[in-house]
């Protein structure tokens, strides 16, 4: 895909307007995100050092655990506001747009006080089958409360997405690790406790909840105007059928719009909750897997290496971030040929920089590794079997965004159950017998194969797209 012709790759892309508002917007969030890098990594070291493997492992274990959770409930609410949210302001749907916002930010904030019910519901079995440590139950209970403070969070990305205002999670990001890192930091010179570094964790889980809830309400009513949360949603989400009835449909029609777009926006909200739980079966959860499989000081020095890995994503959310509703606005407007040509040169942004970063871990993943501790160098081939996989994944990070905007949100899904499946029936066996090195070579796999797949479909179907508008424009 990173072909490059005669003329320069950077005048190629200075000269691309869509790209340098994604770039620009990206910069932003990453500026902002490279301070929270730094501090995460600070606060993670001290921690690491701090607790010792095992303890650091038994953290990593129960903030996982209620993440996990509240993952297996959640509709990825940021999604659906982005998909249709943004096509409803693209034709200027406000009330529309509201309604939507407010199903959702109700929808959330129920599944939110749900997860907090079923962590402390599960809290006494999973302290003794996964942390396999007597008496943390209580650790487990506490920290859910972040999934309280964090109620509306997922929809509230969304509404910075669509709005363009995603800048404002960067800054909030920052301060959170700012109060994590500073609590953390009090622990380790003052020789504070497991419970110290988990209320730390805690703390700036609540400021980025309650700070991005805030934000995103305040730039939408901006948008909208004042009461835009009072608009009643079936009335203004039924309203869905008004192209219908401006191009003279009949009653029965219109009805059978409303029926559609309801059904449509399930839908999308039903797949992407099944697809967000298999994302963490298979992929978000292997804290918990190693937990179950080993022990917590195997999962402890695992953190450790997919701390360090995970740093890929620093770059890349951003990335995701800005241009899933470039790729979503594309996809409305139809715009095949450039929408191809976007992804094209996203794609040759992502490798440039994830092959060079990718090449630094492997220089200097050990040294990273010695500064949690000289223990956790052991971690060291864990770190290079994630390395491909995180790697692969990361260059290609728009092949789920793009597949959500083409509307077919079963897809991904599809490809991640079946390559998750395959990764779990082998973890079974290889797991125990080869340790955590086992567990890092299997997610590898499973980004490869899923990632690639979900990426083979989505390239098909513009292929389709652009080949189809090709023939009409000749017909």
């Amino acid at each position: 895909m990173c072909t490059i012709a005669r003329m320069s790759l950077l005048s190629k892309f200075k000269d691309d307007p869509l790209l340098g508002k994604v770039m620009r917007s990206s910069g932003a969030l990453f500026s902002a995100n490279s301070l929270s890098l730094g501090l995460s990594v600070i606060q993670s070291v001290l921690a690491a050092r701090l607790l010792g493997p095992a303890n650091f492992g038994l953290v990593a274990i129960v903030t996982s655990y209620a993440t996990t959770v509240n993952g297996f409930l959640s509709f990825r609410m940021s999604e659906l506001v982005v998909r249709y949210g943004g096509e409803y302001l693209e034709k200027d749907e406000k009330e529309k747009t509201a309604a939507l916002v407010k199903a959702a930010a109700l929808l959330e904030g129920a599944v939110s006080l749900l997860a907090f019910l079923a962590v402390a519901a599960t809290a006494t079995l999973s302290s003794r089958y996964i942390a396999k440590t007597p008496n943390t139950a209580m650790l487990f209970i506490i920290y859910s409360l972040g999934l309280l403070a964090n109620f509306n969070t997922e929809t509230s990305i969304g509404v910075l997405q669509m709005l363009g205002k995603i800048k404002y999670q960067g800054l909030i990001n920052l301060t959170q690790s700012l109060l994590t890192a500073g609590l953390i930091t009090f622990a380790f010179f003052t020789h504070g406790s497991l419970q110290f570094v988990l209320f730390a964790y805690l703390a700036g889980k609540t400021v980025l909840g309650f700070g991005i809830f805030s934000t995103a309400f305040f730039q939408l009513t901006k948008r909208l105007g004042g009461g835009w949360w009072r608009v009643n949603v079936t009335p203004a989400l039924a309203r869905g059928a008004s192209v219908a009835r401006r191009s003279g449909a009949t009653t029965k029609q219109s009805s059978s719009e409303n029926d559609m777009d309801f059904r449509e926006l399930f839908k999308f909200a039903f797949t992407s909750n099944l697809s967000a739980t298999a994302i963490l079966v298979f992929r978000e959860s292997e804290i918990l897997w190693v937990g179950y499989f080993l022990t917590s000081e195997a999962a402890g020095f695992y953190k450790a290496a997919y701390a360090i890995v995970s740093l890929l994503s620093v770059p890349a959310n951003p990335f995701i971030l800005t241009t899933y509703p470039e790729i979503n606005k594309l996809v409305v407007q139809k715009s095949w040929a450039r929408l191809k040509d976007f992804l094209k040169k996203i794609t040759c942004v992502a490798a440039a920089l994830n092959l060079a970063l990718a090449a630094f871990f492997v220089i200097f993943g050990k040294w990273l590794l010695s500064i949690y501790g000289e223990p956790y160098t052991a971690a060291y081939p864990a770190l290079l079997a994630l390395l491909v996989g995180f790697t692969f994944n990361y260059i290609l990070f728009w092949n789920r965004p793009l597949l959500l905007s083409l509307g077919l949100p079963a897809f991904p899904l599809k490809a991640t159950v079946f390559a998750g499946v395959a990764k779990l029936a082998l973890a079974f066996p290889l797991v125990p017998r080869f340790g955590y090195v086992a567990e890092a070579a299997l997610l590898s796999l499973y980004y490869i194969t899923s990632v690639g797949s979900i990426v083979w479909r989505g390239l098909g179907e513009i292929r389709s797209k652009v080949e189809g508008q090709k023939s009409k424009d000749e017909g």
